[in-house]
C-alpha cells in the first residue's frame, strides 16, 4: 500500500513539472488524461534508460559525470515522454473520443444504433438485397423480371424497416433519374400504404401539445386516421364553429427514431459508396445528406406552419385560380400538431380517371401546376422542394391543393434573376448566355474552360430543348453530368431547384402524359419578360435603380476633384497592402514558424551527428567526451524541435482522414 501511495505521489510531482514543459516545448495544449499517461509512460522509461546508460547501481564516476548523466537521462526521458504524445496524437486525435463525462450517456445510444443497424441489414438481406450491398450486383441490369422482383423486395424492405426508410421510399420514388422506373414505380406504392399508429398514443401526443384532450378542444374528432404517412397521420375534425378541419398529428416518439435511422442511412450511404460503382456514379453520400437534411426539418411543423404563409402569400399562389393552400389555425398548432383547413379531393397520383371523367383539361392542369413551381422558383423565391403526387389533391371544384409543405427551397434575389436570363436564354436558344448565367448559378472554380462549356450546354439545349423532343429523366442527367465534369459547385438551395424540376416533371406525367415542359418553359420565360418590359415595370426598376445610384452621383464630383488636384500636384499614389486579411497574415505566419522549426531542427540533428563522430576531445568521463554529450543533447533538441513540427501537422484540420 505504501509503495502504491509512493508511486502516486511521485507521478503527481512529476507531472507538475511534465506538463508545462511538454505544453511549452510542443506548443500545443493536451487532455490531462493525455498528459498523466504521458508522465506515466516517462518514468516508467527513465529507469531502463539509466541502467542502458550507466549501468546497473552502484554507479561509479566522478560527482560532474554523474549529474551530466542525470541531466542526459532526464532529457531522454522526456523526449519518450514527448514521443508518446505526438504519437497519441497522430494515432487518436484530440476530440475524436468521446469525453469520459459522455462516454456513459452515449454508450446506450450506440449500442441502440448498432442493434437498429444490424436489424436494417437483416430486413435487406431477408428480402434479397444483400448482393447488392456487396456491389455484386447493380440495379438496372437485370430483365423485366428481375427489375419487377427488385422493386418489389425493396418496397417490402423499406416498408418493414420503419417510418424513416418509408419515407426515403418516397423520396426515391420521385428520382426515376437515378433509379430505374419500375422500381420508381413501385416505390410510389408506399405514398398510401404505410400502417397507423394506435389512436392512443396519438390522442398522447395531442394532449401533451395542446394541453387538453382532443375532445376538449375540438366539437368533433374522427380517431380513424384519413391518411397515415411516413412522420405523421392526418385525422379529420370539426372546430366549435362547425368548421372542418384536417389534424396533422407527428407520429409519436419519431424524433429519436428519426436521428438513429439516420444515422444508418448515412452510414448504408459510405458503405455504397465505398463497395459498389453503382453506389458513386449515384451519388449515393450526397443523397443521404440531402434526405437527413430535409428530413430533419420536417421534424418540426412549425417550419412547415411558416413555409405554408409564405407559399401562400406568393405571387405564384396568391394570383393564381388553379392552386390552393390550406388555411392554417395557429392557435390549434405547436411544433407536433397541425390544425388546417380541410381540402375535399383525391390524390392527384391516382386522379387521372376523375380528371377524364370531370371533363377537366389535364393540359391545363399539368400548366398550372408547372407555372406555379417556375413562379416560386423564379420569382417568389420560396418553392415546395416536394413535389410528388402525394402532396398534391385534386379538389371537388377542379382546383389543385398543395399539400405538406415541411420542405421548401429558398433562393436570394441575385439566383432568381439568374435562373430568369437562363430560362430566356433557352427561350432564344442561345448558349452563350445561357453559360453565362449558368456560371452565376452555381460555384465556379478558379480556373474553367468556358468555350468548352458553352460547346458542352449547346450541345445539351440541341438534344434536349430542341421542337419536338420529349423531355425526360435523361435531361437532368445531362444537366448534372455537364456541371460536375467541368467542376461547377452546385448550392444546395439549386439543387433542390433542379430535384423539385425532375420531381414535378413525374408528378405532371401522372396527370398529363404527353405534357410538355419545354414549351411550357419557354412560354413562362417570355411572358415573365413581358411583364418585366411593361411601362410600370421598367418605371419601378428605374426608380430603385435611381435611389441606390443617387448617393454614389452626389459623392462622385468631389472625389474626382481630390485625384485630379492629387495629380496636378504629384501627391497621387497607389496603395497595395500585402496579406491584408488577417487569416492570410495568420496562415502564412504559422507556415513560417513551421519552416524555422524544421530549419532549427534539422540544423541541430547535423550538428549532432557531426559532433558525435568528433573524435577526441576533453573527456567528462571515461567513456564519454564533452563532444559527445553535447552532440546527445543537440539531438535530443533535433528530436524535440521535428516533434513540435510534426504535433502541429497533426493538428492541422485537413491532415486527418476521416
Amino acid at each position: 500500500m505504501d509503495v502504491v501511495v509512493l508511486g502516486v505521489v511521485n507521478l503527481a510531482v512529476f507531472m507538475v513539472i511534465f506538463v508545462p514543459t511538454a505544453q511549452r516545448l510542443l506548443g500545443v495544449r493536451f487532455g490531462l488524461g493525455r498528459l498523466a499517461a504521458g508522465a506515466l509512460f516517462t518514468l516508467s522509461v527513465a529507469g531502463p534508460l539509466a541502467s542502458a546508460m550507466i549501468g546497473p547501481p552502484p554507479w561509479t564516476g566522478s560527482q560532474g559525470a554523474a549529474i551530466a548523466y542525470m541531466v542526459l537521462i532526464a532529457l531522454c526521458s522526456m523526449l519518450a515522454g514527448l514521443v508518446f504524445l505526438v504519437l497519441a496524437e497522430a494515432l487518436v486525435p484530440t476530440g475524436s473520443l468521446p469525453r469520459a463525462r459522455d462516454l456513459r450517456r452515449d454508450l446506450s445510444g450506440r449500442i441502440a444504433r448498432t442493434r437498429r443497424y444490424l436489424q436494417i441489414l437483416r430486413i435487406a438481406i431477408r428480402h434479397g438485397l444483400g448482393p447488392y450491398l456487396r456491389g455484386r450486383r447493380r440495379p438496372g441490369r437485370e430483365n423485366a423480371a428481375g427489375q419487377a422482383e427488385l422493386a418489389r423486395s425493396l418496397r417490402l424492405a423499406l416498408d418493414e424497416a420503419g417510418v424513416t426508410f418509408v419515407k426515403l421510399g418516397q423520396v426515391l420514388s420521385t428520382r426515376s433519374d437515378v433509379i430505374p422506373a419500375s422500381v420508381a414505380a413501385e416505390l410510389s406504392r408506399l405514398q398510401d400504404q404505410v400502417s397507423p399508429a394506435p389512436w392512443p398514443q396519438i390522442e398522447q401526443v395531442l394532449t401533451e401539445e395542446l394541453g387538453a384532450p382532443p375532445h376538449q378542444l375540438y366539437a368533433a374528432f374522427d380517431t380513424e386516421p384519413l391518411a397515415a404517412a411516413s412522420v405523421a397521420q392526418v385525422y379529420t375534425a370539426r372546430l366549435a364553429d362547425g368548421t372542418d378541419v384536417v389534424v396533422k398529428v407527428q407520429r409519436p416518439g419519431i424524433a429519436t427514431v428519426v436521428d438513429r435511422d439516420l444515422d444508418i442511412v448515412r452510414r448504408l450511404a459510405r458503405l455504397l459508396d465505398r463497395n459498389t460503382d453503382w453506389g458513386r456514379a449515384m451519388g449515393v453520400r450526397a443523397l443521404a445528406d440531402g434526405f437527413a437534411d430535409a428530413m430533419r426539418e420536417e421534424l418540426d411543423f412549425t417550419v412547415e406552419a411558416g413555409n405554408m404563409a409564405t407559399v401562400a402569400a406568393g405571387q405564384s399562389v396568391a394570383a393564381s385560380n388553379d392552386l390552393v393552400v390550406p388555411r392554417l389555425y395557429p392557435e390549434r398548432s405547436t411544433r407536433r400538431v397541425l390544425t388546417m383547413q380541410r381540402l375535399d379531393g383525391i390524390g392527384l397520383g391516382s386522379a387521372r380517371q376523375a380528371i377524364a371523367d370531370r371533363g377537366l383539361d389535364p393540359a391545363r392542369l399539368g400548366r398550372a401546376l408547372f407555372d406555379c413551381l417556375l413562379g416560386q422558383v423564379a420569382i417568389d423565391g420560396v418553392f415546395h422542394a416536394d413535389p410528388h403526387p402525394g402532396n398534391f389533391l385534386l379538389l371537388t371544384d377542379g382546383r389543385i391543393g398543395m399539400l405538406d409543405l415541411g420542405s421548401v427551397g429558398r433562393l436570394d434575389a441575385g439566383t432568381r434573376e439568374a435562373l430568369q436570363r437562363f430560362l430566356l436564354a433557352v427561350d432564344h436558344g442561345d448558349p452563350v448566355a445561357a453559360t453565362d448565367a449558368l456560371l452565376e448559378i452555381v460555384d465556379r472554380p478558379d480556373v474553367i474552360d468556358e468555350r468548352a462549356l458553352e460547346r458542352a450546354v449547346g450541345q445539351f439545349m440541341t438534344k434536349h430543348l430542341a421542337a419536338g423532343v420529349a423531355l425526360g429523366p435523361a435531361m437532368f442527367n445531362d444537366l448534372f453530368q455537364i456541371i460536375t465534369s467541368h467542376r461547377l459547385g452546385v448550392p444546395p438551395e439549386v439543387a433542390a431547384v433542379f430535384r423539385a424540376l425532375a420531381t414535378i416533371e413525374g408528378t405532371i406525367s401522372r396527370i398529363s402524359p404527353g405534357f410538355d415542359l419545354v414549351a411550357a418553359s419557354r412560354q413562362f420565360a417570355t411572358a415573365h419578360v413581358t411583364d418585366r418590359l411593361a411601362p410600370a415595370a421598367l418605371r419601378r426598376t428605374a426608380t430603385e435603380e435611381l435611389v441606390t445610384l443617387l448617393p454614389i452621383l452626389r459623392r462622385l464630383p468631389r472625389r474626382v476633384d481630390r485625384i485630379a488636384a492629387a495629380a496636378e500636384s504629384g501627391r497621387l499614389g497607389l496603395n497595395v497592402r500585402l496579406f491584408a486579411d488577417e487569416r492570410d497574415r495568420r496562415h502564412f505566419t504559422g507556415l513560417l514558424h513551421q519552416v524555422l522549426l524544421a530549419v532549427l531542427g534539422a540544423t541541430a540533428g547535423i550538428m549532432a551527428v557531426l559532433l558525435l563522430g568528433t573524435p577526441g576531445g576533453p573527456k567528462v568521463t571515461e567513456s564519454m567526451s564533452l563532444f559527445q554529450l553535447f552532440g546527445y543533447n543537440l539531438l535530443v533538441i533535433c528530436a524535440v524541435l521535428v516533434l513540435r513540427v510534426l504535433v502541429l501537422i497533426f493538428r492541422l484540420p485537413g491532415s486527418r482522414v476521416s
